[in-house]
């Protein structure tokens, strides 16, 4: 079995969205990137009864090997992938506040500044297409143009990262910035900061947290 520890981590996160509440049952899935191609959720199967060994790895020719099928969504995964070198994992979550908000039709404006994180001072929503067709794979590669994460309407959110660990985490916060969002509708008119506010904390961002020490020489 090729990539075990990735393998592991996948599985871990799959249980950890289901424990965080940004997912429910067997709904949702998740993929990394490796060299030929990236490991994928299988179909329909409970996480926390999913091993290692039931990830799937799907190939950049579109074909998959393991003993089960891949998720059904995997052309979406394929397409992000394939166009974005930068994303190293694709998280997918039918989270409860993203995803009243996509059966509404609404995208998540600038309610809070950690929008950013987005990459924008928006997250698109992508218009209702079923799920696991090219098609849906086609509009949700032009939602996420720009940006990290895009909604899917009646359906739920797709967020990218260069690490499952990073893709997990703006999933947290995407879902966070749905029910910010949703909580100020029921009270009132939110305001919405401006494309140059967001711009100003996409820089900051920039040098946010800890500086990260050179590597040396002939390091790995």
């Amino acid at each position: 079995m090729k990539y075990p520890a990735l393998r592991r981590e996948i599985v871990a996160a799959c249980q950890d969205m289901n424990r965080r509440g940004i997912n429910q049952g067997t709904s949702g899935n998740i993929s990394a990137r490796v060299a030929e191609g990236f490991l994928i959720t299988p179909s329909g199967l409970a996480y926390d009864e999913m091993k290692a060994a039931d990830i799937v790895l799907m190939k950049t020719d579109g074909t998959s090997v393991g003993r089960l099928k891949q998720s059904s969504e995997w052309r979406f995964h394929t397409s992000i992938m394939g166009t974005r070198p930068e994303v190293g994992a694709v998280v997918h979550t039918h989270s409860m506040f993203a995803t009243t908000l996509s059966c509404l039709g609404m995208e998540i404006p600038a309610v809070h500044y950690m929008i950013a994180a987005a990459g924008g001072s928006n997250i698109r929503c992508v218009p209702y297409i079923a799920y696991g067709t090219q098609e849906l794979a086609d509009a949700a590669l032009k939602a996420l143009q720009g940006r990290n994460a895009c909604l899917l309407a009646n359906h739920g959110m797709i967020v990218v990262g260069p690490t499952l660990k990073r893709a997990m985490w703006l999933a947290v916060e995407v879902e966070t910035l749905a029910a910010q969002y949703w909580r100020a509708l029921q009270v009132g008119k939110p305001n919405i900061l401006s494309d140059k506010q967001v711009r100003a904390v996409m820089e900051k961002f920039q040098t946010y947290g800890q500086p990260q020490p050179a590597k040396a020489a002939g390091c790995c």
